[in-house]
């Protein structure tokens, strides 16, 4: 694969990441997208609860395998090393964006919180996913979203491993993006049935391993 190539596919791959982040929001806290989790034909609860329990599958399948240090040594015998990243950010973002397209709402409310504890409760929706962003940045969100894998393959200069750092939210958190991920999708002042699932489900698929013993807290690309 060449330098050229390499960077277009990864930055391809970094804007589709960008767009299903956008909308994550938009589709989790039911804000300005054409179907988010609440919206769209409600049909019987049955078929609709196992369409998304499928979906959810499938996202926990890619986002768990793909990250496993066994696939990805598989895995970069196919691929080039400098792109295995971007790949993952790839098809992490075309999960996503099948999940927004085919979930199916199940709206039964399960909680609704008005005046002061449904303002509190968005503050924290928007704090969780504010947290996220900025955690990526914290330690090097280029490299986490493989820009930065794809620039040193295009310039041909043997990539530096990252150090290892614990700034700000890392220095009191373990996985400050997982715990961000979980505030987002946990705080909302009208948890339907449909809403809960989605919670449920990514917290105990997508964390890793060894923070499920304690305390199992989500991510889209960890």
């Amino acid at each position: 694969m060449s330098g050229l190539f390499a960077l277009l596919y990864g930055v391809v791959s970094y804007v589709l990441f960008l767009a299903s982040f956008r909308y994550a929001i938009g589709f989790v806290g039911n804000l300005a997208v054409p179907k988010s989790i609440d919206s769209g034909l409600v049909e019987p609860a049955i078929p609709s609860l196992v369409v998304d329990v499928l979906l959810l599958g499938l996202f926990a399948v890619q986002h768990s395998v793909m990250a496993r240090p066994a696939f990805k040594r598989g895995w970069t015998r196919v691929i080039p090393r400098s792109v295995e990243r971007s790949t993952y950010v790839l098809l992490s973002s075309v999960v996503l964006f099948v999940i927004y397209w085919q979930w199916r709402p199940l709206p039964e409310p399960v909680w609704s919180v008005t005046g002061l504890g449904a303002e509190i409760l968005t503050a924290l929706f928007w704090l969780g996913f504010g947290i996220v962003l900025v955690s990526t940045f914290l330690i090097d969100h280029f490299d986490l979203f493989g820009l930065r894998q794809v620039w040193a393959r295009y310039r041909g200069v043997e990539l530096a491993p990252s150090p290892f750092r614990t700034p700000l939210f890392y220095k009191v958190v373990r996985h400050p993006i997982y715990l961000g991920f979980t505030i987002a999708f946990w705080a909302t002042p009208t948890m339907s049935q449909g809403h809960l699932l989605f919670a449920a489900a990514t917290s105990a698929t997508s964390c890793p391993t060894s923070a499920r013993r304690t305390w199992c807290i989500v991510s889209a690309y960890g």
